[in-house]
């Protein structure tokens, strides 16, 4: 054990203690499971590896990419990396002991009062795993809070593949049904979800912008159809985006659930930060864990985690949830993120994603055998493209060119997903000439 500390007499005096000559005898694993071949990789030094692994990344294309679909990059300001890289917070666990974490408590106290203000509701966690994992728990909160009887959930039918597959694997246990309710337009088909709702709904879910990059224009009626039937209302959103719409309290949601990763990290393909708020009433429901705002003895304003509903930490009958970790380090980066741009900078921002994703639909519709956006509306980063060519051609065609955007079946039909942020937008030119060039898409 080459990384351990220990002396060779330090463990050889441990192993006599519990009384075993070997560590394997520590571990009692089944012949039927256990590996005893050779895993064939040779051992190289560290400059060997570094070589190898940056011959493999040179390999990859250098593309500019467009694709969005959930994982939307935006310029994150050094002093994200160069406060939250700091020791005390990169190696910081749990925040178990508050007298040496306020710092780190601090920074979670205000991720929570930042999605408070975003959402309009009185409470958030610090942080789920990501979109996905948030939407599982607001299914389960409703499960356990909805008084009457009922156990269907209603999702729009474009929710993305990989948040369903979550929320099945969430819903599979409790024997939850999910359901889907029809858009129309890109967009919520609200006659449609009132045939569909009734009294054994119990939560009906919403996102806005919604997976064509659309923001929903009658989420009002969405809420008031969960009100009269007794349902919660649950809006998926993201950090950004709610800092420019409305908020979903105010037009009736229980819960809001998304992405806080569009602050303070890069594009990740994996990685996420969820958040997730709710209503007061709903406080000891909430999963994971909460920070607080307290004194200490002294007077002094002091933080501490005063909620901690996860299996690890009460009894297993009376948590509500087995989130593990509550993504600390990556809400603290959004934290920081946030705080830099302040008020206005991220109205500015979220501005960015509207104005950036029109003027680049405007100038591609001008092209040839192309139609954007697909659906009418205000788009939030990205959109639907028509195409008379084969959309995957397209996508060839660009990634030929540099530039990587998407095919996507959507109604029936192949189309193309655009995605502009303010990290990309300078190359917009270069995206518009590829797709003119391809030859007016015809």
């Amino acid at each position: 054990m080459p990384y351990v500390t220990h002396s060779e007499a330090e463990r050889s005096e441990m192993l006599d203690t519990v009384g075993v000559s070997d560590p394997d005898a520590l571990f009692d694993i089944p012949d039927s499971v256990r590996f005893d071949g050779d895993y064939g990789i040779e051992a190289h030094s560290e400059r060997e590896t570094r070589a190898a692994v940056e011959g493999l990344l040179d390999e990859s294309p250098d593309l500019t990419e467009f694709l969005g679909g959930g994982h939307y990059d935006h310029y994150v300001p050094s002093v994200v990396d160069h406060l939250s890289l700091r020791g005390e917070f990169l190696t910081s666990y749990t925040q178990y002991q508050p007298e040496i974490t306020q710092g780190f408590l601090q920074a979670l106290f205000e991720f929570q009062s930042l999605v408070v203000e975003l959402t309009g509701l009185g409470v958030a966690n610090c942080s789920v795993y990501d979109r996905a994992t948030a939407l599982g728990e607001a299914v389960l909160l409703a499960d356990r809070v909805r008084a009457t009887d009922g156990d269907t959930v209603l999702i729009p039918a474009d929710l993305p593949d990989r948040v369903r597959s979550v929320l099945d694997n969430y819903t599979d246990g409790p024997e939850i049904t999910v359901e889907t309710y029809p858009t129309s337009g890109g967009t919520v088909d609200v006659d449609g979800l009132a045939d569909q709702i009734g009294a054994d709904t119990s939560l009906v879910y919403a996102a806005t912008p919604n997976a064509r990059g659309v923001l929903e224009p009658d989420l009002a009626a969405v809420g008031d159809l969960a009100d009269d039937n007794d349902a919660l209302f649950c809006v998926g959103s993201d950090a950004v985006a709610l800092a420019l719409l409305e908020s979903p309290a105010a037009y009736g949601a229980d819960v809001v659930v998304g992405d806080a990763g569009v602050l303070g990290l890069p594009t990740t393909y994996g990685m996420g930060l969820g958040l997730f708020a709710c209503r007061e009433d709903f406080l000891r429901q909430v999963p994971g864990r909460l920070v607080g705002a307290g004194e200490d003895d002294a007077g002094n304003r002091a933080y501490t985690l005063t909620l901690q509903t996860r299996e690890q930490h009460i009894r297993r009958e009376r948590a509500t949830s087995n989130i593990c970790t509550n993504q600390a380090w990556l809400a603290l980066r959004a934290a920081i993120h946030a705080a830099w741009l302040g008020p206005d900078g991220l109205v500015d921002l979220a501005e960015e994603c509207v104005t950036g994703i029109a003027a680049a639909c405007e100038r591609i519709d001008a092209l040839d055998g192309f139609t954007a956006p697909v659906y009418d509306g205000h788009h939030f980063r990205e959109a639907l493209i028509d195409t008379a060519a084969p959309a995957a051609d397209v996508v060839d065609h660009c990634r030929h060119a540099g530039l990587a955007v998407r095919a996507v079946e959507d109604a029936g039909e192949e189309r193309l997903a655009v995605c502009v942020t303010d990290t990309n937008q300078e190359s917009v030119d270069d995206l518009v000439d590829a797709l003119a060039g391809y030859g007016g898409g015809a």
